[in-house]
């Protein structure tokens, strides 16, 4: 007898599988905890085995069973999201699943905006957002958990594609009664004297202090953060400069302190802000019109942080 069960109930048994708590994927899906209870025990007796280890204290705990079923579960789900890709191929029409991934330094500030304009355009396209770093977009790229990423040209493997959209030059953050705040542009040695807050993110940390070595030169770091908030609050209460490329809509840090941007002079190689995804992606009919619609998005000057002085790239760029 074949077995009966639905790609909903496999899409939350994954859910559960990778929240480990009936209540947490409950809330990323939005749906209630006794529908997916009642699915996993759906699951549970059409498979004939027990996905889960129930634990008062500790939610959920993966059978071995239910971690092999788990695995097997994730490939029918994107089997089936491919046959959308392939139905939206056939007729020309972008429909269905998008999973996009957005670099952690600017996704409160683009990703929102860029992924609503797309889904009123594109209203058969159903879009889920991830944040990461640089490292877990090449990694989430690699294991098809996302199907594009909005990030920089930073240290791409090139195993994966990137479509440059944009060139952002740098720019210096400080807070209104730092000796460089009436400054209409800063260099290198300008700021080599003074402490930096450092935004401390894989291959971005690299990125800003390389335009202090190809000066000879170290910068004072007296603070690190992962979070480009608290960056802008450090720098706003005193503890250093920072930098940046994508500017955000306020010049306001998270606790109303006011900021001055300056824009950087020198040799300073801009950042190429763009999209990152499998060679072969662009194959597909949904993220073309993604790609398509985000370069239009840029030339109409609809993209929130990207600046007036940013100098869009060619299409084939």
């Amino acid at each position: 007898m074949p077995f009966r069960y639905t790609l909903r109930q496999l899409e939350y048994f994954v859910a559960v599988g990778e929240a480990g708590s009936i209540a947490q994927a409950s809330e990323k899906l939005n749906i209630s905890s006794p529908s997916i209870s009642a699915s996993i025990a759906q699951l549970e007796r059409e498979f004939g085995l027990p996905l889960f280890v129930r634990q008062h204290a500790h939610g959920l705990s993966l059978t071995p069973a239910g971690r092999v079923m788990l695995d097997q579960a994730r490939v029918v789900l994107r089997e089936a999201d491919r046959l959308a890709d392939i139905a939206g191929d056939i007729t020309g029409v972008a429909r269905g699943p998008l999973s996009v991934g957005c670099l952690l330094t600017f996704a409160q500030i683009v990703l929102p905006s860029v992924r609503r304009s797309f889904e009123t355009a594109y209203p058969e396209v159903r879009i889920t957002q991830v944040e990461l770093n640089q490292a877990e977009i090449f990694s989430a790229l690699r294991r098809a958990e996302i199907d594009l990423a909005l990030t920089y040209n930073l240290d791409i493997p090139a195993d994966l594609r990137f479509v440059a959209l944009a060139e952002l030059p740098p720019y210096a953050l400080v807070n209104e009664s730092h000796p460089l705040a009436e400054r209409t542009e800063v260099s290198v040695d300008d700021l080599r004297e003074y402490p930096m807050v450092l935004l401390d993110l894989p291959f971005s940390a690299e990125y800003f202090l390389s335009f202090f070595a190809r000066h000879g030169a170290r910068p004072r770091v007296a603070e690190r953060t992962r979070d480009m908030g608290v960056m802008r609050s450090l720098v706003a209460n005193g503890y250093g400069y920072s930098i940046a490329n994508i500017r955000p809509m306020s010049d306001l840090s998270p606790d109303g302190k006011r900021l001055r941007v300056i824009p950087m002079v020198g040799d300073l190689r801009p950042m190429r802000f763009g999209l990152l995804m499998a060679p072969e992606a662009e194959n597909l009919v949904t993220i073309r019109a993604f790609v398509a619609h985000l370069r239009g998005m840029l030339a109409a000057g609809e993209v929130p942080g990207i600046a007036e002085s940013a100098r869009p790239t060619s299409p084939g760029g």
